[in-house]
């Protein structure tokens, strides 16, 4: 079984590049538009890692990081920063806020889920070195 991995993000092309990429990769995924939703998602169905926009209607990222940490049944699922502000210093102030790890749009379509799997368990990771 591979991980479920719920993307929240609002800009439709990196919403749809980064479902496209991992689903062809054998993922599960789960897509929110907005803070709010990536909340209630995460609740309803518990995925094994979260890809989540800073900057999105209503809740941004770090109000979603907040309320999953805080709520004790998701404290412990990875979180992962996708973001188009790559100023120095942002990455820091990010791993500082409690995210597990950043990537900075636009994501790279080669090397994305490549980056993505050291976030997920050994267990949970899609298996590789099949041919198309």
């Amino acid at each position: 079984m591979t991980a479920t991995i719920l993307i929240a993000e609002d800009h439709m092309p990196s919403l749809e590049l980064m479902r496209y990429l991992l689903k062809a990769n054998g993922y599960r995924t789960l897509v929110a538009e907005d803070g709010a939703t990536a909340i209630a998602m995460a609740r309803l169905e518990r995925p094994d890692l979260i890809v989540c926009d800073l900057q999105m209607p209503g809740l941004n990222g770090y109000e979603v990081l907040n309320a999953l940490r805080a709520d004790p049944t998701l404290k412990g699922v990875r979180m992962i920063a996708v973001t188009a502000f790559s100023m120095l210093g942002d990455r820091e102030r990010v791993l500082t806020a409690g995210f597990d790890g950043y990537f900075s749009k636009p994501i790279e379509a080669e090397t994305f889920v490549e980056q993505m799997e050291p976030f997920l368990p050994v267990e949970l990771r899609a298996p590789r070195g099949q041919s198309s």
